[in-house]
């Protein structure tokens, strides 16, 4: 069954709070553990949807995991400059973990971007030792920006967000490109294009 990618009703802002609430505080992403006051904001979808594009994974109509999508200028925005749109909040299910929902979320956010009059490029937060989502930022063509690292507390030296980017190129409207030659595949008996 595929995984689907879409808005989150409001029916699963609950589910989803409680998602990304857990992924945080099961992986160490908090420094305060359970009284740390972003577990709040983690669990409350309602505000975040109300201020950005909140989009889930679901894959036989249940939630796999979730990501914040805010659009260029949004208000959620902690690192995104003018004509950048950003990515927050990305949490799939521990059980859910390796099936391509995490992946899935981000390249909506990515295509959302692209979409977007105006926007010239994509950024996201991230901690250290979330080496499994840097994996799929620098698969879908993300570079980290060490130059915009942040704190997000600044009396606490140990969490240090690291900066991903993503530059958008947006095509010119126009023709589809075409291969500059092609060659016959003689062992499969079809033709395929190369271009350089």
């Amino acid at each position: 069954m595929d995984i689907v990618i879409r808005e989150a009703l409001a029916g699963e802002f609950g589910e989803l709070g409680e998602i990304t609430a857990q992924a945080y505080l099961r992986d160490g992403l908090l420094t305060f553990g359970e009284d740390d006051w972003y577990l709040g904001e983690l669990r409350d979808v309602a505000k975040r949807a109300a201020a950005a594009d909140v989009l889930v994974a679901v894959r036989g109509g249940q939630v796999l995991g979730g990501v914040t999508f805010v659009p260029s200028g949004g208000p959620m925005a902690d690192v995104a400059r003018p004509g950048e749109a950003e990515i927050r909040m990305l949490a799939v299910a521990q059980t859910a973990r390796g099936q391509g929902a995490g992946e899935a979320l981000v390249r909506a956010c990515v295509d959302r971007a692209r979409a977007a009059d105006g926007c010239t490029g994509i950024v996201l937060s991230t901690q250290a030792m979330m080496r499994a989502a840097h994996r799929i930022y620098e698969r879908l063509g993300f570079v980290r920006a060490p130059e915009r690292d942040w704190k997000p507390l600044p009396d606490h030296d140990d969490l240090l967000l690291l900066t991903y980017e993503l530059a958008l190129r947006h095509a010119p409207p126009g023709p589809p490109l075409r291969p500059l030659h092609s060659h016959r595949d003689t062992t499969s008996g079809g033709a395929s294009a190369t271009g350089h």
